[in-house]
């Protein structure tokens, strides 16, 4: 039998669930490496899946704490929008994807892991990612630390003002 490591899991299976909103908190803390914000605009920020299903997993969230887009207000549905667009573009050019996954679980019975804070999935795919690992052994292979992940990313969400 093979092993495949993949020790940042364990941190999510043995950390505590519940207490306050993880997409309210993280974008009030300072650090956001640490946090795995790449991004941030009035309304909305881009955030990594600190459990990704695929290299470059992305969330579009809104700082508005709210489990239906009905709270929404127009604005923050245009720049939901917006920055949906703007993130698959910024993974076209950091990772070549051929295509992407894009949606949004709006309650629990529709898979939504946050199910009180609204927020859209953005999941980059390549021919052949689901590959006998996930099929056989319900496994995904992410070829990448998520901080070198990070650091490509960031760099494309924000270009410097001078070159």
């Amino acid at each position: 039998m093979k092993t495949i490591w993949a020790p940042w899991r364990m941190e999510y299976i043995l950390s505590e669930k519940g207490g306050e909103c993880l997409f309210c908190v993280k974008p009030k803390e300072s650090n956001d490496r640490d946090n795995l914000i790449l991004y941030r605009s009035e309304n909305v920020y881009v955030i990594m899946n600190k459990y990704p299903y695929n290299n470059g997993h992305l969330m579009v969230v809104p700082y508005f704490h709210t489990s239906s887009l009905d709270c929404l207000s127009d604005n923050v549905m245009s720049e939901l929008a917006l920055i949906t667009r703007y993130s698959v573009d910024c993974l076209r050019k950091a990772f070549n994807p051929e295509g992407f996954n894009v949606g949004i679980n709006i309650g629990e019975v529709a898979g939504a892991g946050i199910k009180e804070h609204i927020h859209i999935h953005i999941v980059p795919r390549w021919a052949g990612d689901a590959s006998f690992m996930t099929v056989l052994g319900e496994v995904r292979v992410v070829p990448e630390h998520i901080l070198e992940t990070y650091d490509k990313l960031f760099q494309i969400f924000n270009p410097p003002l001078f070159p």
